[in-house]
């Protein structure tokens, strides 16, 4: 079984080294190609890829925007996000519109691969040294969007370490429990506050401002 992936981005010589990259995985299939969001949905409703890596600055409909109307047509596809990091303020947008995580353009090319495989898989991009900043630095702090009052203070003690960058193997040291344990909590926490994966119960934990509470302790 192949992973059907669309690329997005404006720019037809980065969208050539991404396909040459793919290429060298034969589980991975490039089906399809965009220049701008507008086709980026156009061509993502018809090929009905498994996982888009979508550039957030294009032509015309952006790349949120596009995130946006894709999965509200293609809910099982998942969306990574293409940005540049340091000058893009508009990646917490993108994650909340509900994409699947983000890499950097200067990713190395075996990441790339891994991410790819990851989000089909069903996770979610949470680099604790990348996405940590990239939330904490363009996170605004509206009224929270979600309630954490379902959860079990195990549950919200997991979210918190999931907020602050921590893995799952990791949790389990700090906590002293199997990583299946770890994995058995997100799940249910991701079930009861009714999100799309990690990285919006990441978001969700930091509109809520857990991560500081749980820091604290």
């Amino acid at each position: 079984m192949t992973i059907d992936v669309l690329l997005a981005d404006d720019q037809a010589l980065v969208r050539a080294g991404f396909r040459a990259l793919l290429a060298k995985d034969e589980e991975i299939a490039v089906v399809g190609e965009a220049g701008t969001g507008e086709e980026a949905v156009r061509q993502a409703l018809r090929l009905k890829p498994d996982v888009v890596l979508m550039d957030i600055r294009m032509p015309g409909s952006d790349g949120i925007a596009a995130t946006r109307r894709i999965l509200a047509e293609l809910p099982a596809c998942r969306i990574i996000i293409l940005t540049t990091f340091d000058t893009d303020e508009n990646v917490f947008a993108a994650l909340r519109a509900g994409a699947s995580g983000f890499l950097t353009k200067e990713v190395e090319p075996a990441e790339l691969r891994r991410a790819v495989a990851v989000v089909h898989a069903g996770d979610s991009l949470l680099s604790p040294g990348v996405t940590r900043r990239v939330v904490e630095r363009f996170a605004s702090r509206p009224a929270p969007s979600g309630s954490l009052d379902a959860l079990t203070a195990r549950e919200l003690e997991v979210v918190g370490l999931i907020a602050a960058g921590l893995s799952n193997e990791e949790i389990a040291r700090h906590l002293v429990i199997s990583p299946l344990t770890v994995k058995t909590h997100i799940s249910r926490a991701i079930t009861k506050l009714g999100v799309r994966d990690r990285v919006q119960l990441v978001i969700l934990a930091y509109e809520n401002d857990l991560r500081s509470s749980i820091s604290q302790r």
